[in-house]
């Protein structure tokens, strides 16, 4: 289990979300890692960054919900350092959708500038049949940047889509054959770092920051919303379903 970083040439870095065994579902270490590594390349003097999963079946299922559950206003900040979901980041970043991506998964999705999907690819947010509050952002950013009826579709049925209906709805920018997929991610990444890096990043600064404003302004709410799901008497009957591999019984 770890977050991975490698250079590609002099300007572009590759993160790659490893736990393969668990769909590279991130644990609390593994989402406090990707946080200081978003640091540390802000820090930087890269151009351009590509994140994607390993192996080829999941791009990342969000958190892992095997482990630590708890959800205090500090291990909220940690999953929101980790998603982006606040920050005003100047570095773009290209996606490679190698598998899944769900959950929080997607909520990592959101913070990236350019997409591609393989088409095997399946998207969702699938939190409320958990009975758990998707607090990564997509409450906030889904609406913004897909549209309120198709954010709500998937908000609420907890439905997956695959990559084509992905794509039609704004997800991601389109779908590459599996066997492409990260050629085309270091393509387009060198030429995002072709172009003046103080225009790139101040043009990512302007729109992150417009964004991040408009998600610290619903913090609070996200936590105390997050906090009244996990009180619910519903929470416990929907993890303990989604741990025994079952359709969850709610009273």
């Amino acid at each position: 289990m770890e977050i991975r970083v490698e250079p590609h040439g002099p300007h572009i870095v590759v993160v790659t979300i490893d736990n393969q065994r668990r769909l590279n579902a991130m644990t609390r270490p593994m989402m406090a890692e990707l946080g200081r590594v978003w640091d540390e390349l802000e820090r930087g003097d890269c151009r351009c960054i590509v994140l994607r999963g390993a192996g080829d079946r999941a791009f990342c299922a969000g958190a892992d919900i095997s482990g630590d559950l708890s959800a205090s206003a500090e291990t909220a900040k940690i999953v929101s350092h980790a998603l982006l979901k606040t920050d005003a980041y100047s570095k773009p970043i290209v996606a490679a959708v190698n598998g899944d991506c769900v959950g929080g998964g997607l909520e990592l999705l959101l913070a990236t500038d350019i997409r591609a999907s393989a088409p095997h690819a399946r998207f969702g947010l699938p939190e409320v049949r958990w009975s758990i509050y998707p607090f990564g952002g997509a409450t906030v950013k889904l609406i913004q940047q897909i549209g309120h009826v198709h954010a709500m579709d998937l908000l609420l049925t907890g439905r997956l889509v695959d990559a084509g209906e992905a794509m039609r709805l704004g997800i991601v920018n389109r779908v590459v054959p599996a066997a492409d997929l990260t050629a085309w991610a270091l393509e387009t990444a060198e030429a995002i770092a072709a172009n003046s890096p103080s225009a790139v990043q101040a043009v990512k600064q302007q729109i992150s920051a417009t964004i991040a404003e408009h998600a610290r302004a619903r913090e609070a709410l996200d936590q105390e919303l997050g906090d009244r799901v996990r009180a619910s008497p519903h929470f416990g009957e929907g993890v303990a379903a989604f741990r025994e591999k079952r359709q969850p019984r709610y009273e």
